[in-house]
């Protein structure tokens, strides 16, 4: 009598329930990238930290476009670039170096988004970084960092200075390369992304005026502002408003994130 075989166990049968709930997120923010036109072929990367004590952490398989990114494709790997799943894709080194540094030195970094659109590379060129012309920059700007370009971020001696350069900062304007944030959940490094390529884009509309033409903001208008979109807001507004309702549309264009 024939033996029926088994199906083969799938990624979500493999791994627990708070690491699916973190892929099917980060697969999310991928297909978000892509749809806002953020990515940049297969090139760039968004990665979360798996939860415990191995610091494993999920980025895209280096063979994908970002709306191809499913739960099931992310690559789990280790601190130090090794695979910690099976799987045939390979993992793009300066993926590695720039999130390895900043999953391993910061307990707050979740999640880790880079990115290398034309608004962001070109405040990253710009001698004075992101100005405080726009209410998008002053919700932004405040918790800026800056880093010096190397060259492409293969060498793992980059890696300390990233994270001093970060701080204790969410969002880092990498200059001449582009722009990164940091979140301890998928929706608020999203999110501070999304403020960040807004600040950027509306920077380069607005300076297209020159720069003699613009309005400053009256003194203190930039440190209101930080104060009413700093803390416990960010959180409310990121995990609990506009997260859902980006999956939601999401879900209506194209639900396959979640496989």
């Amino acid at each position: 009598m024939a033996t029926a075989l088994r199906p083969e166990p799938t990624v979500r049968d493999r791994v627990s329930p708070e690491e699916w709930a973190l892929r099917v997120d980060l697969a999310a923010a991928y297909r978000l990238v892509a749809h806002y036109g953020w990515d940049d072929l297969i090139f760039t990367h968004l990665s979360a930290r798996v939860p415990g004590p191995e610091h494993h952490f999920l980025i895209n398989p280096y063979t994908h476009m970002f709306e191809e990114i499913t739960a099931s494709s992310l690559v789990k790997i280790n601190v130090n670039g090794d695979k910690v799943m099976d799987t045939p894709a390979p993992v793009n080194r300066a993926g590695f170096v720039i999130h390895s540094a900043i999953h391993a030195a910061r307990d707050d970094a979740v999640a880790v988004l880079h990115l290398h659109t034309p608004h962001g590379q070109a405040v990253s060129a710009m001698a004075e970084g992101l100005l405080p012309h726009t209410q998008t920059a002053m919700i932004a700007g405040h918790d800026v960092a800056y880093h010096d370009f190397e060259g492409i971020a293969t060498e793992l001696e980059e890696r300390e200075r990233l994270v001093e350069d970060l701080g204790t900062k969410h969002s880092m304007i990498l200059r001449n390369h582009g722009t990164l944030t940091v979140g301890d959940s998928i929706p608020q490094a999203f999110l501070r992304m999304y403020f960040l390529e807004r600040a950027c884009e509306a920077q380069v509309l607005m300076l297209s005026a020159g720069r003699e033409n613009l309005n400053t903001p009256n003194q203190g208008v930039a440190e209101k502002v930080e104060g009413q979109s700093s803390g416990p807001g960010m959180r409310m507004l990121a995990d609990g408003l506009a997260w859902p309702a980006l999956l939601r549309k999401l879900d209506r264009i194209d639900p396959s994130f979640r496989d």
